[in-house]
């Protein structure tokens, strides 16, 4: 376990503590805990503990995660726009590549290129980019603690949340951000539903200077195969491309003998992949809970993910700065009336930005999964879809706001999402 701070006292906010410690005593009262040290748990932790409160104090932080970081995350790693605009002022990102240009492909033919004068996006590894995350909570003054698993959840009349842990000992915070995973405890506890979980498979593969200069600044997007609403990529990430597919759960076999037949199409099955993995995405149902008494869920532990694309890094960071804020309010909270009120204030927030930007994935993945040959090339051939797809991974807008505006971008949605 990582070296901990003791908290400096049992109730309300104060300093924190000046003397290190084995993270193995948690005893005390925390003000917030936030369990996961993913992008949202630690965008989380650093906004709790970068607030103050009218006397200019800061809450007493706990990070909490079962592994300590740099630890790999099966995951793509694009960066877009609104993710980089979540981060910490100063963010350095280790980016291993800038994308100028994308290849849309369906199901191997009709390939067209897109190109950008300005960068569309860019390309990290998730374990590199989620320890500078860590690293910036910590330097907030949260609190970081590994290989602790928690078991069990219990509130106390609004009062207070206790932690179980799997080795027994108990945590107890006036507030808790759940960031533990789209299969974690917390989000179990708060009552989190989901109602689309795809399965998405990776290889991380090591190529020559040659092969590597092949597809510089440039990914891969290729759709319409034999399951229905699965895509593939390649990102390039220096000398290695992450190539994955994605598809809906349930066709594990089939999702297996894509990622295989895509690998090989792309000439990359004579390369030795350096890891394979697997893992779920969770899209939450529309109307399920975000917040249960002292508890805040936020990113994968919420089911908060772009539905079509799968993106989920800028969904995580940026509801967990949003948990992080007002998890600092619940822990100042004087009583259950405006508890409650500070859990509402945070739903409404999350609903109406990521809400209302997973409602338009929603209808353009129903879009993609019914009609993708017409899907494809309306994409590619009209101009304001290009342009609004741009737009929205370099960060000027968001699929709400497109929506929302009376310009290109809504007639355009429109369009592709008509039935």
């Amino acid at each position: 376990m990582t070296q901990t701070q003791r908290p400096s006292g049992d109730q309300g906010m104060g300093e924190q503590g000046s003397g290190e410690q084995d993270a193995g005593e948690l005893g005390g009262v925390w003000d917030v805990v936030v369990v996961g040290a993913g992008p949202a748990g630690a965008s989380a932790a650093y906004e709790a503990a970068s607030s103050t409160d009218g006397n200019g104090r800061s809450p007493r932080v706990l990070l909490l995660d079962k592994a300590a970081p740099p630890r790999y995350k099966t995951c793509g790693g694009g960066i877009i726009g609104p993710s980089r605009d979540a981060l910490p002022p100063g963010f350095v990102l280790p980016l291993k590549d800038r994308v100028h240009a994308i290849t849309f492909a369906l199901d191997g033919r009709y390939q067209r290129t897109r190109r950008s004068k300005r960068m569309l996006f860019g390309l990290v590894n998730r374990d590199e980019f989620d320890q500078r995350l860590v690293q910036c909570a910590e330097k907030a003054g949260a609190v970081l603690a590994t290989g602790v698993t928690v078991t069990g959840v219990r509130q106390n009349d609004d009062a207070s949340v206790v932690l179980t842990l799997q080795d027994g000992r108990a945590v107890r915070a006036l507030a808790v951000v759940g960031a533990d995973g789209s299969a974690g405890r917390i989000g179990a506890h708060v009552g989190v539903s989901f109602d689309q979980v795809d399965l998405g498979l990776e290889a991380e593969i090591p190529v020559p200077p040659e092969v590597a200069a092949v597809w510089r600044g440039r990914v891969l997007l290729d759709w319409g195969g034999a399951v229905p609403g699965s895509y593939g990529w390649v990102f390039p990430k220096g000398d290695s491309l992450t190539v994955g597919v994605i598809a809906a759960r349930g066709q594990g076999a089939e999702t297996r003998a894509y990622l295989k037949e895509f690998i090989a199409r792309l000439g990359l099955s004579g390369f030795t992949p350096s890891i394979e993995s697997g893992h779920l995405t969770r899209c939450r149902s529309e109307g399920s809970p975000l917040a249960k008494g002292r508890i805040l869920v936020a990113g994968d532990a919420a089911g908060l993910l772009e539905p079509w694309t799968r993106e989920g890094i800028s969904y995580a960071l940026r509801s967990g700065r949003l948990a992080g804020q007002w998890a600092a309010k619940l822990a100042a909270a004087p009583d259950a009336v405006d508890v409650r009120r500070q859990a509402l204030n945070y739903a409404f927030a999350i609903k109406a930005d990521l809400g209302e930007e997973m409602r338009i994935g929603r209808k353009l993945m129903t879009a993609f999964e019914s009609r993708p040959r017409a899907f494809h090339f309306a994409a590619l051939g009209l101009r304001p879809a290009w342009r609004a797809f741009a737009r929205v991974t370099q960060g000027h807008t968001t699929f709400a706001g497109l929506a929302r505006s009376h310009g290109l971008g809504r007639p355009t949605i429109d369009l592709l999402t008509r039935s």
